[in-house]
């Protein structure tokens, strides 16, 4: 029954979406579909994004001097993108303060690395650069342990959001 119920999905979203629907997107759908955990992290992340996070997609990038969280829109679409990019200024004043709140609901419990983020927090640098549909949130410090946190927080998103490092999932 599963295996009918998913091309009817995708039937349905191509329908309602103009007729296209990404491989991004698909392969999201089919995650949600067999875990519930995923679905509700899609599910709450939608509600804190502002966005569709069937048809947007994470990255989750660790870098030696600390990481690159991106959010962008599969295709264009002005609004989402304008989404997007509030949505990464708000992240960015929140984490540079030391509130972790909204990865906590994203993900209904408390997030790794976010501990020593937060007693960090005055020696990690946050910056939003903007990207052609929604935008990334770079990480930076010299503090290494801040940088095992900051990877250990970027793991554990890239995990719960079946989100690559570098790549589109």
């Amino acid at each position: 029954m599963r295996r009918l119920a998913f091309p009817a999905l995708l039937c349905l979203a191509a329908a309602c979406g103009g007729g296209r629907v990404s491989n991004t997107a698909a392969s999201r759908h089919a995650d949600a579909a067999g875990d519930s955990a995923f679905a509700a992290v899609q599910a709450r992340g939608a509600h804190a994004m502002g966005v569709d996070q069937y048809t947007s997609t994470h990255t989750f990038e660790p870098l030696a001097d600390g990481g690159r969280i991106t959010l962008q829109r599969d295709q264009a679409d002005n609004a989402g993108t304008d989404q997007i990019r509030h949505h990464m200024q708000d992240i960015e004043a929140a984490f540079s303060s030391g509130d972790f709140g909204l990865p906590g609901f994203v993900h209904a419990r408390d997030v790794p690395g976010t501990a020593v983020m937060t007693a960090k927090r005055r020696v990690i640098r946050y910056a939003v650069e903007p990207l052609p549909r929604g935008a990334a949130l770079r990480l930076e410090t010299t503090d290494t342990a801040a940088v095992r946190a900051i990877h250990e927080f970027l793991a554990f998103q890239r995990r719960d959001h079946h989100a690559g490092a570098n790549h589109h999932t």
